[in-house]
């Protein structure tokens, strides 16, 4: 029986975009089945008691771009620490990725590329223009079909679906990964998912004695 990761993530967020890559790797090692839940993250942090970047202590932002730098460097990335279009409303990008899924497509392609349009190339995915020409870029189908999908009620209503979704495991970050109920907050978790999945062990429980 193949077995399958819930993946919780937002465009907006750039441990996903260094994690995704490493994280897909891993799938395909390993014959998984992924079910992408693109997440309204600010929300997620308002109800989790995460805080959006500028409201955060000076030390824990500095701390951040040392992180990004390791995490740049480990990976093989190039990217920008501070890209001039970030941060942004990430709602139309989410959207259209559940638009994508919600039309039968493998989202990974497009992510891959629209990931590193943020990160690498400055772009603005709130804008719909830009997320078009990424979407083209990525050999999506059918784009503007999509993009009017993304900005409609159906897709609108998975992505709060979603957003209930990671409350209801526990993931109040980007990216989590859930297997077997257990939640591995960021990519800096990969090799324990991996490890996890190698074992076949059962999920861990928060209420284990």
């Amino acid at each position: 029986m193949t077995e399958t990761i819930d993946y919780f993530y937002s465009l907006a967020s750039p441990w996903a975009y260094i994690g995704h890559a490493p994280f897909m790797d891993m799938v395909r090692r390993h014959g998984l089945a992924v079910r992408h839940k693109p997440v309204p993250l600010g929300k997620v942090f308002a109800e989790t008691g995460g805080l959006p970047l500028s409201k955060r202590a000076p030390a824990r932002q500095r701390y951040r771009i040392l992180e990004l730098q390791r995490w740049r460097e480990k990976r093989g990335l190039k990217f920008h620490l501070r890209p001039k279009n970030w941060p942004f409303d990430a709602t139309l990008a989410d959207c259209f990725v559940i638009a994508m899924l919600q039309a039968g497509h493998d989202p990974d392609r497009f992510l891959r590329r629209a990931f590193a349009a943020v990160w690498e190339d400055e772009m603005s995915l709130a804008d719909e223009a830009s997320l078009l020409k990424v979407a083209a870029a990525a050999g999506v189908p059918d784009a503007a079909r999509l993009l009017d999908a993304a900005k409609g009620d159906e897709a609108r209503a998975t992505y709060e679906a979603n957003y209930r979704d990671a409350l209801a495991v526990d993931a109040f970050g980007s990216p989590v990964y859930v297997r077997d109920g257990e939640p591995f907050w960021g990519q800096d978790r990969l090799d324990l998912l991996e490890e996890a999945v190698k074992s076949g062990r059962p999920g861990y429980r928060s209420d284990a004695a």
